[in-house]
């Protein structure tokens, strides 16, 4: 076994939250071992003034961390896992997703509680297509704008009054000891959350067998079920935050349900549809729904998108 473990993380505040709860876990299982980490600008986090989807996507947040592994300078790399495109490169695989912290969007503001509390034309900033389209099927009077940065950033332009509400991840604000900045919450129901949304993953090279073994303890497999069907239905309508879906699984009495929705930016062409199955078909639930969304009225979408 490995007596000394490298963990290259983003420098966000976030991340290097996730990577020293994985680093505090690792120690508590194998005491003795040194656990440091590797923190690192990635071009996600240094590109700042345009959206996300027009600049490369969420690939933008792990390449560098996939950078150092490949040259041995880390062992694995902490991501939330809604950061993540749906593919990884052939040569990296995930060790572990952990237990799923809050699922649901927030909704924060200083002046409103609720997204009903607000008037037309308020401002709500938001980084995410998927939040943009659902918010506006909802409320197409809200005037969407674009709100990049981490929780900090995002937190302190709500707070000068550049925006009358923001949408964030509620995993995130509680992690960081900011729930209390919560003013309301959306359902899943109201805001099907993104794949993988509240869960940590553990990134590693495929050929690093000592390291995946020291890190299946932190493995959640119930997660990692409900992880594969809504990875799966990324996987089939294009796999990043590209395009204004999402999709979110639970397990209930035995039971897999997806809850999943492709729709136009404006929210004005919404399909939605709930399935579900065995947890053992995860894979081909996924996939299966995106297919039925696609052939709903999906597939154009995407494609008028795309050409733009």
């Amino acid at each position: 076994m490995k007596n000394k473990l490298v963990i290259g993380t983003r420098k966000s505040v976030l991340a290097l939250w996730q990577a020293e709860y994985v680093a505090g876990r690792l120690r508590e299982e194998y005491p003795g071992l040194t656990v440091e980490l590797l923190p690192v600008s990635t071009k996600g986090d240094e590109i700042l003034d345009m959206p996300l989807a027009e600049i490369g996507g969420k690939g933008l947040f792990i390449r560098e961390l996939e950078y150092l592994m490949r040259e041995g300078k880390a062992d694995m790399a902490v991501h939330s896992l809604k950061d993540m495109p749906a593919d990884l490169p052939d040569d990296f695989t995930l060790a572990a997703v952990t237990d799923r912290e809050d699922p649901r969007d927030a909704f924060v503001s200083l002046k409103y509680r609720t997204v009903e509390e607000m008037p037309a034309g308020a401002k709500v900033g938001t980084s995410s297509l998927r939040r943009q389209s659902q918010l506006l099927h909802r409320r197409g009077d809200l005037c969407i704008e674009s709100l990049r940065g981490n929780v900090q950033t995002r937190l302190r332009k709500l707070d000068e009054g550049q925006y009358d509400a923001v949408i964030l991840a509620a995993a995130g604000l509680k992690r960081l000891g900011l729930g209390d900045r919560i003013g309301s919450y959306l359902t899943t129901e109201e805001s099907i959350p993104a794949a993988g949304q509240g869960v940590m993953a553990v990134e590693v090279r495929k050929d690093d067998r000592e390291t995946r073994a020291m890190l299946a303890f932190l493995h959640n497999a119930h997660v990692a079920s409900c992880i594969e069907a809504e990875r799966a239905f990324l996987g089939c309508v294009g796999g990043d935050c590209k395009v204004p879906a999402g999709a979110f699984a639970d397990v209930k009495d035995g039971r897999l349900f997806v809850d999943a929705f492709i729709s136009s930016e404006d929210g004005k062409r919404f399909y939605r549809r709930q399935t579900e199955g065995p947890v053992s078909g995860a894979k081909t639930l996924g996939a299966s729904i995106a297919e039925a969304l696609l052939d709903d009225g999906g597939r154009r979408v995407l494609e008028e998108i795309a050409v733009k």
